[in-house]
């Protein structure tokens, strides 16, 4: 094991402990930011993600934007690939996923160029730590080879760190929107 990937092992583990007592507390109206700045979007095609475990909840934002144009939802179709995403809309048929997200039943792929980003720390420079897959990591880069797309990471406040083990590899955040928050990079 390299001491990259135990600094990122332990930075991980904070962050997951600081997530755990934001999601604990239960704070209403958490995507109301994110809905603001998705208001500023309407019609654009994008991309949510369906919370899992102690995940800030993007739904309310997700389907106020599904009511004005397309919204849809990360599929991973395999480790070291780029993800895919499928049309979602509020209360449609879900299916399980990989690691515990549920996906829409029916494959309804197209690409979007605003992705709400989960993931388990950020930075004050858009700085993303995720879960170690790199699946956003090669999504972005794709995606921003082809068109401009904006990054919006999700997250509480407590989510913040002072610093992220980063890489050459990891693509950067446009925003990052809080329960209290909009930050702009």
């Amino acid at each position: 094991m390299s001491d990259l990937t135990e600094i990122k092992a332990a930075a991980r583990k904070a962050a997951f402990a600081r997530r755990k007592a934001a999601f604990d507390l239960k704070f209403p109206g958490a995507a109301g930011h994110l809905s603001e700045v998705l208001a500023g979007y309407r019609g654009v095609p994008l991309s949510g993600f369906l919370p899992i475990r102690t995940e800030i909840d993007p739904l309310p934002a997700m389907a106020e934007a599904a009511a004005h144009g397309p919204v849809g939802v990360p599929v991973i179709e395999g480790k070291g690939l780029a993800l895919k995403f499928s049309r979602w809309q509020p209360d449609c048929a879900l299916r399980d996923g990989p690691f515990g997200a549920a996906v829409p039943e029916v494959d309804d792929f197209f690409e979007p160029e605003i992705l709400i980003v989960p993931l388990v720390a950020f930075d004050a420079q858009g700085g993303r730590l995720g879960y170690g897959g790199g699946f956003y990591d090669r999504t972005l880069e794709l995606l921003r080879g082809k068109r401009a797309t904006l990054a919006i990471g999700f997250a509480f406040d407590a989510q913040e760190a002072a610093e992220l083990p980063l890489e050459e590899t990891d693509q950067p955040l446009d925003m990052v929107v809080t329960e209290s928050r909009i930050l702009q990079f």
